[in-house]
């Protein structure tokens, strides 16, 4: 019965949102790793625009995934 109220709804937005966020950050230090070269490194030095593109689309789509995941 809680879960149907207004303040269950918040709770299970607050904890799907931090499983989101942290499932997002465990995926993003994975691809820092597999990655041949620094991706910070990259982008803060050497302002390389072609990783930052990569990057952003990696981003998009794994917040994608995400969203579906977390979402069903």
């Amino acid at each position: 019965m809680y879960w149907e109220t207004q303040l269950g709804h918040l709770t299970a937005s607050i904890v799907f949102s931090l499983v989101g966020v942290g499932i997002f950050m465990v995926a993003f230090l994975v691809m820092e790793r597999i990655a041949p070269f620094s991706l910070r490194k990259e982008l803060a030095e050497d302002d390389n625009v072609a990783v930052g593109i990569v990057l952003g689309s990696v981003v998009i789509g794994l917040s994608i995934i995400i969203a579906s995941a977390v979402g069903s």
